[in-house]
């Protein structure tokens, strides 16, 4: 009898070395560097995004011929109404980037969200269970990490057509294995440790151990991998975007506002260079942070 209650109160206890990781992770965000000028990029943006209607100047898909290709408000021709320029139909670039961020980051979060979830989902059931389970995930996961990206990417969206939700749906298949393939290797290690080898000996189920004993380990790792995979969402959805198998028409996409002004860099570097440069910025930005996360999350990093 007093073995059970014994087994039984370790059992209660057990979660306590998962979940206590979710109050560790903010004590180690904390103190180091932080990379300010990233982590502005990156809020700016975002607000920016979320506030468009409020902080764009103009309508990002109005037309004015009128103002066709108008130069910078510095430059020799310009306007301080367009502070970056308008394109070929006239409108205005900088309104038309703060929707594209909008289009972009919600792209990127949509996918990150669905793909961590999925390929942590698979990651912990093939490192728990091991086996065949392992073996048949793993198999699947290998022959998605083989793909080429962009080119696998282009015939889907081809094949489904160019829409919004197609993007999604076609990056977040591509990139979940990322996941899955991180995540297992975490699971692994997992499994060998003493409190989950006390909830299998208290009695807890697959699921139980799983969900509350695995998975708090894990999100640091997850969290890790999501902030690095955004950055590679943008540049995917861009390039899609870039050869016209995206975002369709008149959407502001920074990937269509690069191929709008491709063919006159020289006459007006504007219309390319300012998206150009936006995508640059946000995915190094969201790379560092990545780099920065990992260097505070990962025990391994902080032993050395």
């Amino acid at each position: 009898m007093s073995n059970l209650v014994s087994g039984e109160a370790q059992e209660r206890h057990v979660p306590l070395s998962g979940l206590s990781r979710y109050g560790s992770i903010a004590k180690r965000l904390w103190p180091g560097f932080i990379p300010a000028a990233s982590m502005a990029i990156i809020i700016t943006t975002t607000l920016a995004a979320l506030l468009a209607e409020f902080v764009s100047p103009h309508d990002p898909i109005k037309q004015s011929l009128v103002d066709s290709k108008l130069q910078p408000a510095w430059g020799r021709d310009g306007s301080t109404e367009f502070l970056l320029g308008t394109d070929f139909f006239g409108r205005d670039i900088l309104t038309r980037l703060i929707y594209g961020a909008r289009i972009s980051l919600s792209i990127g979060g949509l996918v990150i969200l669905v793909g961590a979830t999925v390929g942590t989902v698979i990651g912990i059931t093939a490192g728990f269970f091991g086996g065949y389970v392992d073996g048949i995930l793993m198999r699947i996961v290998d022959i998605f990490l083989s793909l080429p990206l962009i080119l696998v990417a282009i015939v889907l969206v081809v094949v489904l057509g160019a829409s919004t939700s197609n993007v999604i749906i076609v990056v977040t298949l591509l990139i979940w294995p990322r996941f899955a393939r991180v995540i297992r290797s975490e699971a692994l290690s997992l499994r060998q440790q003493d409190f989950v080898t006390l909830a299998q000996i208290a009695g807890a189920s697959k699921i139980r151990i799983m969900s509350r004993h695995m998975l708090p380990n894990v999100v640091p790792t997850m969290l890790v991998i999501a902030t690095l995979q955004v950055g590679q969402v943008i540049v995917l959805e861009s390039s899609l975007s870039f050869l016209g198998v995206g975002i369709p028409p008149p959407d502001p996409s920074w990937g269509v506002m690069v191929a709008d002004g491709r063919g006159t860099l020289r006459s007006a570097w504007w219309i390319s260079f300012f998206p150009g440069l936006s995508i640059l910025l946000v995915v190094l930005s969201f790379n560092q942070v990545g780099d920065w996360l990992r260097d505070r999350l990962d025990p391994r990093l902080q032993q050395l």
